[in-house]
């Protein structure tokens, strides 16, 4: 493969860490609430092991956003996944540092409603 550029190769490098981590979980079979603590969407770095079961559900709420407002869940996919900062981040998608700091924060709201356990009596 080769790169157009620098934002190309963290785009597919971002991509790629989601579908091996959510691969992973659906080997290893496991499902949304399996008992493990969630993710929280501030930790940018994934850190491997004890969120796995989340990865999946993360994975359908971003297909979701995606559905809606595809550049907020790119924004999710690049700083949660392939880790990059709010520069890179707006390096990557071409707009300002502003832009991709009002998506992030619009998409983590909008993945916690979709993400939160529900609750009885709701």
């Amino acid at each position: 493969m080769s790169w157009q550029d620098r934002a190309h190769f963290f785009a597919v490098s971002a991509q790629l860490m989601r579908r091996i981590l959510v691969d992973h979980a659906r080997r290893h079979n496991l499902k949304r609430g399996a008992g493990i603590q969630h993710v929280p969407l501030e930790d940018t770095a994934i850190v491997g092991g004890e969120h796995e079961s989340d990865f999946v559900a993360l994975d359908l709420a971003l297909r979701e956003l995606a559905a809606v407002d595809e550049r907020k869940a790119q924004v999710v996919e690049l700083r949660f996944f392939g880790g990059l900062s709010v520069d890179e981040t707006a390096e990557v998608l071409k707009v300002s540092p502003i832009t991709v700091m009002r998506d992030w924060s619009t998409a983590r709201a909008w993945l916690y409603r979709e993400l939160r356990p529900a609750r009885s009596g709701e």
